[in-house]
């Protein structure tokens, strides 16, 4: 089952908690914190396998989990840190953020590695928090959180030509005479529901990787068809060979076939007619196909190189193959996304100098949500059940100026403020 398209929610593991803990030893005198830290929780790491053609496996796994980092423990010993897991997927597949829209990252080779989510560090046992004014420090900081996301996995088949035109053109002839591939022929619509793959070697030496991709019809950048389940997987394809049925076998038009694909590929929000595209005239081999072919040069010829050929007979393939190998070194790679739709940078939490840490929203007359990635991460780190650890989160949060806001913004005695879970009332 070809399975190209997947979501699944994945998660890091979270660091282990810091200990609280202090030396017994009979013979030592007034024994000091020795509380350990957290062990590191677990990252994701996905790897690109070139035996891999499909997505099944992830089709049923909502989720892929990291473990977490052992706690810490006494006499300065640190727990155990997990360990990562490395999860296998095809070559093309691009990992994505389902919140930011983000690539994560873009598996274009074989065995290329990457790190999809990273595990939370330890956290600091309570021997860290010792100081001239605290030598029995009951604080400890909780694990960090492990990165945690909604993620959408989609293969993008990987192939320098790609063919397109609407269905029963002689697509996968062609590629079955020109490669070693057996994609399925038959002589009704659709018969390819799937990309077939194959390498061209021209006769001059030069090789390059052809894909045969579902038909496409009127509508198929709205789904209309199998639609968007062929376009996504041209969006790697450096060269378009357009195939036209020059006979008109199934009673259309050429030039009003070229046109309508014309006008998918420009739909679709990838700007595929940017990509260098060179026409086969197919079925030439018909003997009405000549008059058919002289009208469409009319039309097309000072715009695009025209290849009469036959697939069926394999005649007039060299010529094709030739130009096609020579377009393609001097072809660059097409960027995937559009910059407008999606950022391909990772997304990566930095400080700045003017980063607070924090934002305070005033959502009503008497009540107040504090929030930012900073002071989220901070409360998650603190175990405010000790009263040395609220004690130093608050101590924390006014350092940070969250009070000076506060009052900057109108709150009185008594008014609500919320931080994720955590709710409390402002006093001066």
């Amino acid at each position: 089952m070809f399975v190209d398209k997947v979501s699944t929610h994945i998660k890091a593991g979270k660091g282990g908690n810091g200990m609280i803990a202090f030396r017994r030893e009979k013979y030592v005198d007034k024994g000091g914190p020795s509380g350990g830290d957290g062990g590191r929780g677990g990252s994701v790491y996905f790897i690109a396998d070139s035996g891999l053609t499909t997505l099944l496996d992830f089709k049923y796994k909502r989720k892929i989990a990291a473990p977490d980092g052992g706690k810490g423990m006494g006499k300065d010993c640190s727990g155990r840190a997990a360990e990562d897991i490395v999860v296998k997927v095809p070559v093309g597949t691009i990992v994505y953020d389902n919140n930011s829209k983000r690539i994560i990252a873009d598996f274009k080779y074989p065995n290329q590695k990457e790190l999809i989510a990273k595990g939370g560090r330890g956290g600091r046992g309570n021997a860290h928090f010792v100081s001239s004014r605290n030598q029995v420090p009951r604080v400890a900081e909780n694990g960090e959180p492990g990165v945690e996301f909604d993620a959408t996995l989609e293969l993008k088949v990987l192939a320098d030509v790609g063919l397109v035109g609407y269905p029963s053109v002689g697509k996968s002839t062609l590629l079955a005479a020109v490669t070693a591939a057996k994609p399925e022929i038959a002589s009704y619509p659709f018969t390819t529901l799937t990309p077939n793959l194959g390498v061209v070697a021209v006769k001059d030496g030069r090789s390059f990787v052809m894909a045969d991709l579902p038909g496409l019809i009127e509508g198929a950048h709205n789904g209309k068809g199998l639609g968007l389940q062929f376009l996504r997987h041209i969006e790697r394809c450096r060269v378009l060979i357009h195939i036209v049925d020059m006979a008109s076998s199934e009673g259309r038009d050429p030039i009003n076939d070229f046109k309508v694909i014309n006008d998918e590929l420009k739909s679709y929000r990838m700007r595929l007619l940017e990509r260098p595209m060179v026409v086969a005239a197919n079925k030439m081999d018909d003997p009405g196909a000549i008059l058919l072919l002289d009208e469409f040069k009319k039309v097309y010829g000072k715009d695009y190189k025209i290849f009469p050929i036959s697939a069926l007979e394999r005649t007039g393939l060299d010529e094709l193959l030739y130009y096609v190998a020579d377009l393609l070194a001097k072809t660059p790679e097409f960027p995937l996304l559009d910059a407008d739709f999606i950022s391909p940078e990772k997304a990566v939490y930095e400080m700045r100098a003017d980063d607070k840490g924090f934002t305070i929203t005033k959502v009503g007359d008497h009540h107040f949500v504090i929030s930012g990635e900073r002071i989220e991460k901070l409360y998650k780190m603190t175990n405010i059940s000790e009263d040395q650890g609220f004690l130093y989160l608050t101590t924390t949060m006014r350092k940070m100026g969250i009070d000076d806001e506060l009052i900057r913004l109108g709150a009185q005695n008594g008014d609500q403020v919320d931080l994720l879970d955590f709710t409390f009332e402002y006093f001066e």
